[in-house]
C-alpha cells in the first residue's frame, strides 16, 4: 500500500455494491487500504450507530457512504463521527431517479456535514478520500499526481487520434 491511512467503504444495500466498487477500485490503483460492508440506515441501525461510533478507533480516517432512496446512511454516519464523510448518491430501483437521494444527502444541516459527489460517483467519491488523506501523506500526494497526469495524457491522446483520423481539429495547444 502507498497510503497508511485506510477508509470506510458503506453501502445501505448490498444492490449498490456494482456503484460502490468504483471507490474500492480507484482506493486500490492509489494504494489506499479499506474495509466495505452493507450498514442500513433503517434496517440495523444498531450496525450503523456501531460502525461509526467505531471508526475512528479501528484506523479509519474517512467514511464513503452510498446510499439510495431516502439516503440517511451518509448523514448519520456523519452525525456520530467526528471523522470526514462522502457521501455517495445511488440510482436505486426505489428512487425518483436518484433526486431524492441526492437530495436527501446534500441538504444536511449545519453542523453535521457530508461532502457529496454526483449520482453514482463513488469513484470521485474514492479520489475526494484519497486527496483528504494525502494532506499527511506524501506518498499518496505523489500517487494522486501521478493519476492526475495520465487523465490528462488520456485526453491528449484522444485530441490526437482525432487528428490523425482526419477530424478538423481546430485548437492545438
Amino acid at each position: 500500500m502507498t497510503s497508511e491511512y485506510k477508509v470506510g467503504i458503506i453501502m445501505g444495500s448490498k444492490s449498490d455494491l456494482p456503484v460502490m466498487q468504483d471507490a474500492a477500485d480507484v482506493l486500490t490503483e492509489l494504494g489506499v487500504a479499506y474495509e466495505i460492508t452493507v450498514v442500513s440506515a433503517h434496517r440495523t441501525p444498531d450496525r450503523l450507530f456501531d460502525y461509526a461510533k467505531s471508526a475512528a478507533s479501528r484506523g479509519l480516517k474517512v467514511i464513503i457512504a452510498g446510499a439510495g432512496g431516502a439516503a440517511h446512511l451518509p448523514g448519520m454516519v456523519a452525525s456520530l463521527t467526528h471523522l470526514p464523510v462522502v457521501g455517495v448518491p445511488v440510482k436505486s430501483s426505489n428512487s425518483i431517479d436518484g433526486w431524492d437521494s441526492v437530495l436527501s444527502i446534500l441538504q444536511m444541516p449545519n453542523g453535521i456535514p457530508v461532502a457529496t459527489v454526483a449520482l453514482n460517483a463513488s469513484k470521485n467519491a474514492g479520489l475526494l478520500a484519497a486527496q483528504i488523506l494525502s494532506t499527511a501523506d506524501e506518498k499518496l500526494t505523489q500517487a494522486l499526481i501521478t493519476y492526475k497526469h495520465e487523465l490528462a495524457q488520456k485526453v491528449l491522446d484522444s485530441a490526437e487520434d482525432m487528428k490523425a483520423e482526419g477530424l478538423p481539429i481546430g485548437y492545438n495547444g
